[in-house]
């Protein structure tokens, strides 16, 4: 049996990784600047969490969801005080595009309604309700395509004039959309949104998978527009690589026995995971740190990268160029040995570094970028 080949793969096999670097087979080190898509957010192989998955896995490393798992609430309670929503509830999954799925259905449960309002470049996820809120028909499949689905610019009149039609259950935002290219929808926007959706008795769904866990700065990145979304999807940097997924329940939501499920959600070594995430946030104050390093690497790129915008907050940075990136990308990987990311759009450049990345690293990186560039720009 082959894989199923949905993936187009560069030649590198990454076989250990520690902090920001990484090492192939061949034992070339590389400086992770993407995370394997944001997911990578202490580290890699950082020694707390490594300790915590090691001494859980020796214990217990999964039963179902029929039993009592205290480590699921020690999670809840610790994701409850440094997010600042200790007066929500967590529901566990497994992925982003499952906590989407669940926020989506328990909004249509809540109001009764199936209408989701979602914008235009969003992507939430690929299974069946979040795919069909991600605004790329390519990976809709028929079968995804029935849901009743309305896209909209960041238009507040646009937003009013789907909610009142009043079958919509929920509007579901990136705070900074990811895939996107890093766009970041204005704080009065969604300071705006906020009371649409409150006035009209629509769930407003926050979608953190990329952007939440101090990618931004601060621990989510609605947090800068100062709204209290009804649900927040997590995932991502939730679990530093190993699987685990969630949606932050608003109080004024009330839980049924058989409402959602999973076998997999919040089993011990995921909450382990997750629980080191959030330790090693707060022992070493990463949010500050993603504040500082980000405000450093943005104001270095608007300086020297020649880029037409630099966008983001946090360690959230897209680099918008006047040509496609994947020259540069390319280079950056097999000439510098840096991973970064792409987007949706072909001129941007994604970065998404974990939040310890070093003043030496950002240097690193830079200084391998503006040689990239001078380059492209000499030979356009």
């Amino acid at each position: 049996m082959e894989l199923f080949n949905v993936y187009p793969l560069v030649n590198i096999t990454p076989v250990k990784g520690l902090g920001a670097k990484l090492w192939d087979d061949q034992g070339q080190e590389y400086l992770d600047f993407y995370g394997g898509h944001a997911v990578i957010s202490i580290g890699h192989s950082h020694p707390h969490y490594v300790q915590r998955l090691t001494e859980q896995l020796q214990n217990i490393g999964f039963y179902s969801n029929s039993v009592q798992i205290p480590i699921q609430q020690q999670l809840a309670h610790k994701l409850g005080q440094v997010s600042g929503y200790e007066d929500y509830t967590l529901f566990l999954c497994n992925s982003g595009a499952e906590a989407n799925e669940n926020a989506l259905k328990l909004a249509s449960f809540h109001t009764g309604k199936k209408r989701v309002v979602a914008f235009k470049g969003a992507f939430h996820g690929r299974t069946s309700g979040a795919v069909a809120a991600t605004d790329n028909p390519k990976i809709v499949a028929p079968f995804n395509a029935n849901h009743a689905i309305t896209f909209v610019d960041y238009d507040l009149k646009a937003v009013a004039e789907v909610l009142r039609g009043g079958d919509v259950c929920a509007v579901i935002i990136e705070p900074i959309q990811g895939v996107g290219g890093i766009i970041m929808p204005s704080d009065d926007f969604l300071q705006g949104l906020s009371l649409l959706c409150g006035a009209h008795e629509v769930l407003l769904i926050a979608d953190e998978v990329q952007s939440g866990y101090g990618r931004s700065g601060k621990f989510f990145a609605h947090l800068h527009a100062g709204i209290k979304p009804d649900i927040i999807s997590v995932a991502k940097g939730m679990g530093n690589g190993f699987p685990i997924g969630g949606i932050l329940i608003s109080p004024n939501l009330k839980a049924s026995y058989g409402l959602l499920g999973t076998t997999f959600g919040g089993n011990h070594l995921a909450c382990a995971a997750a629980l080191a995430v959030l330790e090693v946030i707060e022992e070493e104050n990463l949010l500050t740190h993603a504040t500082e390093l980000g405000d450093y690497l943005r104001q270095e790129l608007e300086a020297n990268a020649g880029a037409e915008e630099i966008r983001g907050r946090g360690l959230m940075v897209g680099i918008k160029y006047d040509f496609p990136i994947k020259d540069v990308r390319d280079k950056l990987l097999t000439e510098h040995h840096i991973f970064v990311g792409n987007a949706s759009d072909p001129t941007v450049l994604r970065l998404l570094p974990p939040l310890n990345i070093t003043k030496a690293e950002v240097d690193r990186f830079l200084q391998a970028l503006y040689v990239l560039t001078e380059a492209e720009v000499r030979t356009a």
